[in-house]
């Protein structure tokens, strides 16, 4: 396993749980509130990764997803990108833990297009990181990774997405707006992130499913750049 550092100081970012001082206590609350054990299992079979796959993953956080995935297809080429150098020190100790080989790079999903380049990336993953971003790094970390992404390759998320109905708006607003406010979050929560697939050049851009648990629904999202 690697890891690389942007020589440039990294610009302000949120932390996983909104607030650098959770940092700590991210996977406890996530695997609590977020019922991660089914989404997570969910979204590794929709990934469906196999040892020829080169796979990176956006905010890659603490390294959970990273961990499944290499559990599922030993073999397979792990990416991690994250802006925290507190969080990518915790998914190296996760991996390493799990013996899951992974290349740890710090930085932007924005930039992923150049921080992937010559890497043949066949499927991005996400997982609860864009509803913590600006409407605008949405819409440039989406365009990065069509761009990085070779032809014929998929893009997954599973991330907050529409929230139907008023039990889940409410939840929503008490515990993720709560910490990580209303101006990034509530386009997710109208369903804003499907479209924003779309401009990006994305097809088949398809919510297969939808995770009820106690922080709102989270949707599962796959696309594919033709």
């Amino acid at each position: 396993m690697t890891s690389s550092r942007s020589e440039s100081e990294v610009a302000p970012f949120t932390p996983a749980a909104g607030f650098h001082w959770l940092t700590p206590f991210y996977d406890f609350g996530v695997a609590v509130l977020t019922r991660e054990s089914h989404w997570r299992n969910r979204l590794v079979a929709q990934v469906g990764p196999s040892p020829d796959d080169v796979i990176a993953d956006l905010g890659c956080g603490t390294g959970s997803l990273l961990v499944k995935l290499g559990t599922a297809a030993r073999g397979v080429k792990l990416v991690g990108i994250d802006p925290d150098p507190t969080v990518l020190d915790r998914a190296r100790a996760k991996t390493g833990r799990a013996g899951v080989a992974v290349d740890l790079v710090q930085g932007f999903a924005r930039d992923a297009s150049s921080l992937l380049r010559g890497r043949a990336v066949t499927k991005i993953v996400s997982s609860l990181v864009f509803h913590q971003v600006a409407l605008s790094e949405k819409s440039a970390a989406l365009g990065a990774a069509y761009e990085a992404l070779s032809p014929g390759g998929e893009l997954h998320i599973a991330d907050y997405g529409l929230q139907r109905t008023k039990l889940m708006r409410r939840l929503f607003r008490a515990t993720v707006q709560n910490l990580d406010g209303t101006e990034n979050t509530e386009p997710q929560a109208r369903g804003v992130l499907p479209e924003l697939i779309r401009s990006a050049g994305f097809s088949e851009v398809v919510e297969l499913e939808v995770v009820f648990a106690s922080t709102g629904s989270i949707s599962l999202i796959r696309a594919l750049r033709l």
